[in-house]
């Protein structure tokens, strides 16, 4: 296993962890605690600058690591299709003005027509968007995500088949996002995980826990050490296959947004270092 973590250098936190606190707020909260770097959110953009969220960032220390998300490229509306795509290079051009060196891509799907449908759908997207991530010297993380958001939110279910989707295009600008909350149950996790490593190929990786029992699929995730994650053993075979990025923390939570969020980011700070 990993030794211990013992300090924040290489801790990123999603900005819709802290989703009570406008941008502004968050910003100055991390690097008042020598977090290392931020994932932004766009819905944490809108109604700002872009390039006056950047200033502040480098300003204030921090590290932009991704900017979430583009994707869901799936519709059986072609029209729908073409909106997504352009969707996805306009979260292109506002990464390469974050200076975020990553889009996070969250597949997509449609629950009206097959899988193997949506998935050719997002294989399409991703073609039709890599061009211009490449331009922007911005690459684009596939994030596999739970089965059981297979019907609206992702087609792509695993690392294999995400690993399999980068193999398609064999271009250094597109990887894999491993997020333990929705990969943790696999089987072929370590294998996949040491099969993108060798291809140079894991862009990011997101942390948190799985409560359990857990009281809502999409906003109950817990805190690294409050549910059954095995988060050690994935991240020894993370640094195992040369990744050495951020550890970054990104939680939906009903209850903790209802917490008092200073004292929510002192708690995550806490489990970061004592069970990551």
């Amino acid at each position: 296993m990993p030794s211990q973590i013992r300090d924040t250098s290489r801790l990123c936190i999603h900005s819709i962890t802290h989703q009570p606190w406008p941008i502004e707020t968050t910003i100055e909260q991390l690097s008042a605690r020598s977090v290392g770097g931020i994932t932004l959110w766009r819905q944490a953009l809108e109604g700002h600058s872009v390039s006056a969220i950047a200033a502040h960032i480098r300003v204030a220390g921090l590290k932009v690591i991704s900017l979430c998300r583009g994707g869901f490229f799936p519709a059986t509306d072609i029209s729908q299709q073409l909106r997504a795509i352009d969707d996805n290079r306009k979260a292109i051009d506002q990464a390469a003005e974050l200076g975020a060196p990553l889009l996070v891509l969250v597949p997509g799907a449609d629950p009206s027509q097959s899988l193997y449908t949506s998935r050719q759908q997002i294989a399409e997207g991703i073609a039709a968007i890599l061009p211009h991530a490449a331009a922007c010297d911005v690459r684009l993380g596939i994030e596999a995500l739970h089965p059981m958001y297979a019907d609206t939110r992702s087609a792509i279910n695993t690392l294999r088949q995400a690993n399999e989707l980068c193999a398609q295009f064999n271009s250094p600008s597109l990887g894999v996002v491993v997020d333990v909350y929705h990969l943790w149950w696999d089987p072929d996790l370590q294998v996949e995980i040491q099969r993108a490593g060798d291809a140079q190929r894991i862009f990011a990786y997101h942390i948190c826990d799985w409560k359990s029992p857990t009281t809502d699929l999409l906003n109950d995730r817990g805190l690294m050490g409050e549910g059954c994650i095995p988060l050690r053993q994935i991240r020894s075979w993370i640094e195992s296959s040369g990744f050495d990025g951020f550890h970054e923390v990104e939680i939906f939570s009903n209850h903790y947004w209802a917490m008092e969020q200073e004292v929510f980011l002192e708690r995550i700070i806490q489990a970061y270092l004592d069970h990551s």
